[in-house]
């Protein structure tokens, strides 16, 4: 709508500011009703079953409700060419049934009741798409795409809606909106928000792929990777909500502090029943009490490993049977050769079942050999009796001995306590270094005893699944997974057995040892070898200063992926040379903090807790972690900042952090790249390569 014409500007907020007062009390009603029917269920008259699950399903929708995040409820509308119109042509024969219609857009489906067009339709239905994908050149039957702006921090009172935009696509017009360079440009303060009213046309064919699609998106650094993910698990929650909810949805970020600061996005697009969640978490069979030195871990992050712990594993069985197998059966007793025992243990062994099936799978082949003498002689045997024969002490004390139950410490701890298991098990997969790094100084009392670190956390997944699998899920969404190593990888593999995954992550901002160099490898690993494999590379999150300046580090990175492409043309980077930091760091906080937004002070790890503390002297309320709820100064090590985002990052001496690990420019590339306006570099240490004038 052109600018210039108030009145008819100022006459189109008033009608729609009405028509969000009608979608909020339709939205209070169905709240309500939802309550309603939990009670009237209450006194439904059912079998307990049928009630329970009544109750289940009506008791979720209104918690449901009663969770929705307060803010406005559309933010769009689609306005679909009517046949006749002039000029309509071939749009209205595009628009199809929808010809003629209008739409309101918007995170939650609103309806005065179930059977009647909705006041407003959820942003993942099939006719929202054409929101985000319709342009000049193919509206898709839409004659004007109307964008609502809303004042920052609206709790959804319809006296915030306070401009709109219309692109009369039919008619050919397209311009850059206002409305959402504003909206990706506003302060960052606060948990991250949904993108839903901005979501780009290449971000949306990401979101929309289907469940059975697993995706891996190479993101540079403020493509929206992590919000493509999140409303990628609201739009497969959304369209196949009884085969995800059957698996089950887990999201798995970095570290518990990405995860605070992510919480608030499906919620908010009206999906709560998702596991958010850390790998470390998800496998935490101990609390981690010892550290591993670079080499052992390593070796322990190696794919290699994986077939160390299974021949230490399958090492327990005993495939060589010596005494025959004597079982008392009524008048008779029973006895099944040492031979033909060891021949049973051999061929199950053979078949490399998991270790806890192998292992019931001799016993019921043992049990088998004596039914078969049994009925040779006439005699018939019912399940009965193999129940029972299959808990007789005979038979369970030659499964011991032959295929015994093991638990994953127990093997663990007998690979890195004994340099002769350990030799046998890693004979020509792992060389003699490699192998004394893997040793522990001294051996535990027992497994019991035993201190694990993390990356032992890891090996003893690993020899879980070996022996049993684990519970999977239908859809995991992996964020920040450059710097899973290939062990890790596979931890993520068992629980995604059958279903399909959404990888995203940047090679460039890998930091960890084992970080992945390539995609193809890692997504074998992780079992999804097939997953297609998409790059993002136009940034909305970083202005296009900044990006510049990231981009002059990839030449120094160990990563093959494209430059990112700002398509912003604001924001500042400013590199100052300075007589002392910390000083430096301060004046400049003052200054950033004179402007709207988050103030992020990012420094190298030995370096944080001494500038978090001249900044508290200095008078400045700066919180020390970075999931603090509503903090607007936040001062952090590198080594936490991937993922977070804030409207000025003042950087503090970039040769630290790059001299502090053997990735460290990559570590120095992510800390750059989390300011959304303005970023800051203090220095009085020479600039490391690709920051130098």
């Amino acid at each position: 709508m052109p600018r210039t014409d108030s009145a008819l500007l100022r006459a189109a907020l008033t009608r729609e500011r009405a028509y969000h007062d009608t979608c909020r009390a339709a939205l209070n009603a169905m709240v309500d009703g939802a309550q309603e029917q939990v009670v009237a269920s209450e006194d439904a008259s059912a079998s307990g079953a049928d009630a329970e699950v009544l109750g289940y399903r009506l008791r979720s929708r209104a918690k449901e409700f009663r969770e929705l995040p307060e803010g406005p409820l559309f933010f769009g509308r689609l306005d679909f060419a009517r046949p006749g119109a002039a000029g309509a042509g071939g749009t209205a024969a595009a628009a199809g049934d929808h010809a003629g219609q209008t739409y309101h857009i918007g995170r939650l489906r609103i309806a005065r009741d179930p059977a009647v067009p909705p006041l407003v339709v959820d942003w993942r239905a099939p006719v929202a798409r054409a929101f985000y994908q319709a342009g000049a050149h193919d509206p898709q039957g839409v004659a004007v795409r109307r964008r609502f702006g809303w004042a920052p921090a609206s709790r959804g009172d319809s006296g915030d809606l306070t401009g709109l935009e219309d692109e009369h696509l039919g008619a050919g017009e397209t311009r850059a909106s206002s409305i959402v360079a504003g909206e990706i440009e506003r302060p960052r303060v606060g948990p991250m928000r949904d993108i839903a009213a901005t979501i780009q046309p290449e971000q949306d064919d990401l979101v929309r792929a289907g469940l059975t699609a697993s995706l891996c998106v190479q993101g540079a650094p403020g493509t929206g990777k992590t919000a493509v993910g999140l409303h990628r698990a609201a739009y497969l929650l959304y369209t196949y909500p009884q085969r995800v909810r059957r698996g089950g949805m887990l999201i798995l970020g970095p570290n518990r502090a990405f995860l605070s600061y992510i919480s608030a996005v499906l919620p908010a697009l009206g999906e709560t029943g998702v596991r958010q969640s850390t790998l470390d978490d998800e496998i935490a069979r101990h609390p981690v009490t010892a550290r591993d030195g670079a080499a052992a871990a390593l070796v322990k992050h190696d794919p290699r490993m994986a077939e160390v712990l299974r021949r230490a594993l399958y090492a327990h069985v005993a495939t060589e049977v010596r005494e025959p197998l004597v079982l008392p059966d009524g008048a008779y007793r029973r006895q099944v050769p040492a031979d033909e025992l060891a021949e049973i243990v051999r061929g199950v062994r053979a078949e490399e079942p998991l270790y806890g099936v192998g292992r019931e799978r001799v016993r019921a082949r043992v049990v088998e050999a004596v039914r078969q003498r049994a009925e040779r002689r006439g005699e018939v045997r019912t399940q009965g009796w193999v129940r029972k024969t299959s808990r007789a002490r005979p038979v369970t004390a030659l499964v011991d001995a032959a295929w015994p139950a093991v638990r994953p410490e127990e093997v663990l701890a007998g690979l890195l306590a004994d340099p002769d298991t350990l030799a046998a098990a890693a004979d020509g997969v792992l060389d003699g270094p490699e192998q004394r790094a893997l040793l522990w100084p001294r051996a535990p009392r027992s497994a019991g005893s035993a201190r694990w670190s993390a990356a032992d956390l890891v090996l003893l997944d690993e020899l879980a699944g070996l022996i049993e699998r684990p519970a999977g899920y239908g859809h995991v969404v992996v964020d920040e997974a450059q710097d899973l190593s290939p062990m890790q990888c596979r931890a993520i593999a068992r629980r995604s057995p059958f279903g399909s995954v959404t990888v995203l992550g940047d090679l460039a901002q890998g930091t960890t040892p084992w970080a992945a160099r390539d995609w193809p490898a890692f997504l074998t690993h992780l079992g999804k070898p097939d997953a297609h494999v998409t790059a993002l590379t136009a940034g909305f999150r970083i202005p296009g200063a900044v990006a510049a300046l990231a981009d002059r580090l990839l030449a120094h990175l160990d990563a093959d992926v494209p430059p990112a492409r700002s398509l912003r043309r604001d924001g500042e980077a400013v590199v100052e040379a300075a007589d002392d930091a910390t000083t430096a760091a301060v004046a400049a906080v003052k200054s950033a903090l004179e402007q709207a937004g988050s103030v992020g002070v990012i420094a190298a790890d030995r370096e944080a807790d001494g500038l978090r503390g001249a900044l508290r002297a200095a008078g400045l309320p700066v919180s020390g972690t970075a999931d603090a709820p509503g903090a607007r100064l936040t001062a952090v090590p590198a080594s936490t900042a991937k993922g977070l985002e804030y409207d000025h990052v003042v950087l503090v001496e970039p040769a630290a952090i790059a001299d502090a690990e053997p990735r460290g420019m990559n570590r120095l590339y992510v800390a750059l790249t989390r300011a959304v306006s303005r970023l800051h570099i203090v220095h009085t240490a020479p600039l490391p390569p690709g920051l130098s004038p």
